[in-house]
């Protein structure tokens, strides 16, 4: 981790330029990780300042964490990051996986300080959690302005 050579957070990589799951701290102080992006089977595209989250067809996981979607039926429920960019399926790009974020979309219902996940959610969104079982991967900071602090797992 730390400052690498060649990170560009708008990447849309169509072969490798880092090793999968690779951690970038910015000088802001926030943590991206190195991402191969999954459409999923509802072929759900990638949208800057949308979540992603741990690739799991069907639901189910397979342990990987370095594949992502947007696809929340093809996940298993875990927050990956917040895409810094519309990568292409099947290419590589950057995911933000700590610090506050600005969401493109609203979330699914909270208020600030709620506990977020994707349970419950729709594509490319966060939820409240409900269930001590639920992934926290994010707080709302300001529900109304879609702003929160990540918490997602390296």
């Amino acid at each position: 981790m730390g400052q690498l050579a060649g990170v560009t957070l708008t990447a849309n990589d169509s072969s490798a330029m880092f090793t999968l799951g690779t951690v970038y701290e910015g000088q802001t102080g926030k943590k991206y990780k190195y991402v191969l992006h999954n459409s999923g089977a509802g072929a759900v595209a990638a949208v800057a300042q949308q979540v992603a989250y741990v690739y799991a067809p069907g639901g189910v996981s397979a342990g990987a964490t370095t594949t992502v979607t947007s696809d929340l039926s093809d996940s298993a429920g875990l927050g990956a990051g917040v895409w810094q960019y519309a990568v292409t399926t099947g290419y590589y790009g950057w995911i933000q996986i700590t610090g506050a974020a600005t969401l493109a979309l609203a979330l699914t219902a909270g208020a600030d300080g709620n506990a977020l996940t994707p349970v419950g959610s729709s594509d490319g969104a966060l939820d409240v959690s409900a269930l001590v079982t639920d992934s926290i991967c994010a707080y709302a900071v300001d529900a109304s302005a879609k702003i929160v602090m990540c918490a997602f797992p390296e």
